[in-house]
C-alpha cells in the first residue's frame, strides 16, 4: 500500500512540477532600461544655443579654444574630450604615483567631509567660475546630477570637482572606466566625442551614492527627452 501511494505522489509531482516551473518562468520580469538611450539624448543637444561668454579650451596646450557651453531648457551641456581626474581620496588607482598631479580633496565633498572618491565614484569637473561662464548662474551645483555620453553609453554621475577656469573636458576614473575610456591618469582619457549634460536645479544626495545619481539622473534624462 505504501508503495502506491508513494507511485501516486510520485506521478502527481512529475505531472505538476512542468507546469509550475513553467509558470514561474514567465513571472520573472526581462531587464528593461530605465532611463533614454544615448541617441534620445543626443538628438535634444544637437544644435547649440551657446551660453558662455566665449569658449574653452580642451587642454592647456591646446591650440586654441572650441568648446562652448550650451543651453538646452532644462540642461547645459558641451560636447570635448575627457581628461582623467584622480583627485580625492587616496586609492590604489588614484595617488601620487599614479597622478603627477594628484591633489587629495575635492571642491564638493562627501557627506561625511571626506573628499570624493574618484575610483569609485562617477563624477565630472565644471570649470571654476570665470568670465567665460559661472556654472552657478546656470543652476548647477555641487552634487548634481548630469548625464555622460560616449560610444552609445550613457553614465549617470555628480558634479564632483572645479578645475581650470578656462579648460572643459574632464571626469573622474570611475566615470571613465564605465564608459569604456582608458581610465589611467597618465595616459588615458580620450581626445574627443564626450557630450556631457548637466541638469538645472538638481541635486543627488548624498553625493557619493551613485545608486541615486543614477535614478535621479534617468528621470531628469527622461524629462528632457520628453519635453519640448
Amino acid at each position: 500500500m505504501r508503495k502506491l501511494v508513494l507511485l501516486a505522489i510520485l506521478a502527481i509531482a512529475a505531472a505538476v512540477l512542468p507546469t509550475a516551473l513553467a509558470a514561474a518562468a514567465t513571472t520573472v520580469p526581462e531587464a528593461v532600461q530605465a532611463g533614454p538611450t544615448a541617441d534620445q539624448i543626443l538628438a535634444k543637444v544637437a544644435s547649440c544655443k551657446q551660453i558662455s561668454n566665449g569658449k574653452y579650451k580642451t587642454d592647456e596646450d591646446s591650440g586654441s579654444a572650441t568648446v562652448p557651453v550650451c543651453d538646452a531648457g532644462k540642461a547645459v551641456f558641451w560636447k570635448a574630450d575627457m581628461d582623467i581626474d584622480c583627485d580625492g581620496q587616496r586609492t590604489t588607482e588614484c595617488n601620487e604615483n599614479t597622478d603627477c598631479c594628484f591633489l587629495p580633496d575635492t571642491a564638493f565633498p562627501q557627506s561625511d567631509g571626506k573628499p570624493l572618491n574618484a575610483a569609485k565614484l562617477p563624477y565630472i569637473v565644471v570649470p571654476s567660475s570665470s568670465s567665460i561662464w559661472n556654472y552657478e548662474n546656470s543652476g548647477l551645483s555641487g552634487g548634481g546630477s548630469c548625464a555622460v555620453i560616449y560610444n552609445g553609453k550613457v553614465e549617470y554621475a555628480v558634479i564632483g570637482d572645479t578645475g581650470p577656469n578656462k579648460i572643459i573636458g574632464e571626469a573622474s576614473y570611475a566615470t571613465a572606466k564605465d564608459l569604456g575610456i582608458n581610465p589611467d591618469p597618465k595616459n588615458g582619457g580620450v581626445d574627443s566625442g564626450v557630450t556631457y549634460v548637466c541638469f538645472k536645479n538638481s541635486t543627488v544626495n548624498p553625493i557619493e551614492d551613485h545608486s541615486a545619481a543614477t535614478s535621479t539622473g534617468e528621470k531628469l534624462a527622461s524629462e528632457f527627452v520628453g519635453g519640448n
